[in-house]
């Protein structure tokens, strides 16, 4: 009747946070998180600062478009050469570059004729009228400084004022003060020193003698004419026509104003700040009608690609919000979807593995290998331990069985014949006490086989290792058994090539071959012959016991130093021997460190080959 399988035991509640499926599934979703802010933000800081540098970029290109517009305007009394400027800077700058009147009468244009203008205009271009905050170079006034008109010197003049600024020059570097000249559009040279912490305010005594500041005759001519034509607004303003003028930022100050932009003209006013602003504005509209005649008209200036003038604003808008939100989402999902497919993948064969290990051990359970990864081999693994153990539990079985047999019947002869001699039916003579003698042998031998056994398995067994000459270990061994092969009807041989030496325990040794001759005359037949043979073999000593009898089946082989191991089961323990013999010999040959083989053929014989490590001769020590 077979015997129902049990039913296999729940596996221990593994609390939630502690499954390998969670941790794996909490790591992915970190990776995942930390790897989607972290690519967002590389995303959104290289966007942000992309756009930055291309506004800057594109902010510089419309400035320096709108500077050399206005420089070509205050330069030229008509824009009559202006394509050609066009055309260069949209080669540069890479935009379309559209230059038209107040009533959009088109000037230049670097686009082909008949394209469209931009809808409207980036920046009005008109040098009397600079924007102050975004045109380099342009003063408080909103005059574009390019513009010279009746103020530009002549070439004498400029040689004056040269060798003044010279003059100038020296007499501030003797006192410690560095200086370079620079040249305004008007052609009047001025002073800029080169260290940042010297004043403006600041001039020695010796230099301020205020030629350099004094204005030439084409200078003078043009401040009268100035002054003309600023008589009306400043009668209207209640303030004096004759008010003289001068250049701005020069008089008064000794020329010691380093670092004053190109000088413009101004009135000499001591007043409060109303009456100082009131005829500044009578002279800035003066100057602009006394300029006006000397610059190009007033022009619209276009650009092209959609650009206004003002700086490009970028805005993530709702649609894109949801765009990254929905990409990041995405990311995750697939991230944990991916994560809990592999995570379900690695655990599955784990907990087959858990489920075997719970089962009842004498059923020995296997576990499914489908996989050729850490799992598969730790599966394969389990299964070879799975198959090991249940070997060596029916070995245990088998041998436990075998030692039973082997006790038992000895023991019932000796207390057979105990029993009949206490009752006074067997007289104890002399061959009765021999058999029970020879009883008690037989226990004591396998007493001794399995205490052989049991310290070789343990690692116990005591070896006392010594050079053991091989003839002599062999003519020993022979002689121990000699009597009995010669009542076998077995003769018994030996022979050494050469003078071999072992490193070996003399006595284990010789219990070893003497296991090996015993079961060779047992199994050679009357006439047979048993040779034990010796040679040495590099670093090893080759010993041999062969035998001419029935041999031993090739299927056998294997089992021949297994424990109550018989080729013949019919065999007695009085004509088979205990079983123990050979296994003996196996464990005594490897705690020499050596090998036993066993090679037969039947019919022919059988030859056992123990291979032992070799020691010096005395002579080589």
């Amino acid at each position: 009747m077979k015997r129902p399988r049990p039913r296999p035991r729940p596996h221990t509640r593994i609390p939630l946070r502690k499954r390998l499926l969670v941790r794996l599934l909490i790591a992915s979703v970190l990776i995942a998180v930390c790897s989607v802010a972290a690519t967002a933000w590389l995303a959104v800081t290289t966007t942000t600062r992309a756009l930055r540098e291309e506004q800057g970029q594109a902010l510089a290109d419309d400035m320096d478009i709108l500077a050399r517009l206005s420089g070509y305007a205050a330069t030229h009394s008509d824009w009559s050469g202006v394509p050609a400027t066009v055309r260069a800077l949209s080669a540069q700058t890479g935009r379309r570059i559209a230059l038209t009147s107040a009533d959009r009468t088109l000037i230049a244009d670097s686009a082909p004729r008949g394209t469209s203008l931009p809808p409207r205009a980036a920046a009005t271009v008109d040098p009397l009228r600079t924007d102050t905050s975004s045109e380099p170079g342009a003063q408080l006034s909103g005059t574009d400084p390019r513009v010279v008109g009746p103020y530009r010197l002549t070439a004498g003049e400029r040689a004056r004022l040269d060798a003044l600024a010279r003059k100038r020059q020296s007499c501030f570097l003797r006192h410690g003060i560095d200086t370079t000249v620079s040249r305004t559009p008007s052609g009047r040279p001025v002073l800029h020193p080169t260290d940042d912490a010297v004043e403006g305010g600041y001039v020695p005594e010796p230099c301020a003698d205020g030629l350099l500041n004094t204005a030439m005759p084409t200078e003078e001519k043009a401040l009268a004419a100035l002054q003309k034509l600023a008589r009306g607004c400043l009668t209207g303003a209640g303030l004096d026509p004759a008010t003289p003028l001068a250049l701005g930022g020069v008089v008064g100050l000794g020329g010691a104003d380093l670092r004053s932009p190109t000088p413009s003209p101004g009135f000499l006013l001591k007043g409060d700040g109303t009456t100082t602003r009131a005829a500044q504005r009578c002279l800035d509209d003066a100057r602009r009608a006394q300029l006006d005649p000397y610059v190009a008209p007033v022009a619209e200036l276009f650009l092209g690609g959609g650009n206004s003038g003002a700086a490009p604003r970028w805005d993530m808008s709702s649609a894109n919000k949801a765009k990254v939100v929905g990409a990041a989402g995405l990311v995750l999902a697939v991230t944990v979807a991916v994560t809990a497919v592999v995570a379900t993948r690695l655990v599955r064969p784990l907990r087959a593995l858990t489920e075997a290990a719970q089962q009842p051990p004498e059923l020995h359970a296997r576990v499914p290998v489908t996989t050729r990864d850490e799992t598969g081999i730790l599966a394969e693994a389990f299964n070879d331990l799975a198959e090991r153990r249940e070997r060596l539990e029916a070995q245990r079985k088998a041998l436990v069985s075998d030692v039973a047999h082997e006790l038992r019947s000895p023991l019932t002869n000796i207390r057979g014949w105990l029993e009949v001699t206490r009752d006074g039916l067997v007289e104890p003579d002399p061959a009765l006490l021999a058999a029970l003698h020879e009883e008690a042998l037989v226990l004591q031998r396998v007493i001794d086989d399995l205490c052989d056994l049991a310290d070789a398995d343990a690692g116990t067994l005591r070896l006392h290792r010594e050079p053991v000459p091989a003839d002599d270990l062999l003519a020993q061994v022979a002689a121990a058994h000699r009597v009995a092969a010669d009542t076998a009807g077995v003769t018994l041989r030996t022979g050494t090539h050469g003078s071999p030496w072992l490193d070996a325990d003399p006595v284990r040794l010789r219990q070893a071959l003497g296991n090996l001759v015993t079961n060779a005359v047992r199994h050679t037949p009357s006439g047979g012959t048993v040779t034990l043979s010796a040679r040495g073999d590099g670093e090893q000593v080759v010993l041999e016991v062969a035998d001419t009898g029935t041999g031993i089946a090739a299927e056998d082989l294997p089992q021949v130093f297994e424990r109550f191991w018989r080729a013949e089961k019919s065999r007695s323990r009085r004509t088979g021997g205990s079983g123990l013999g050979l296994s003996i010999v196996r464990h005594l040959t490897a705690a020499h460190g050596g090998t036993a083989q066993a090679a037969s053929t039947p019919g022919t014989g059988s030859v056992f080959t123990l291979r032992l490590p070799a020691a010096r001769t005395p002579r080589d020590g």
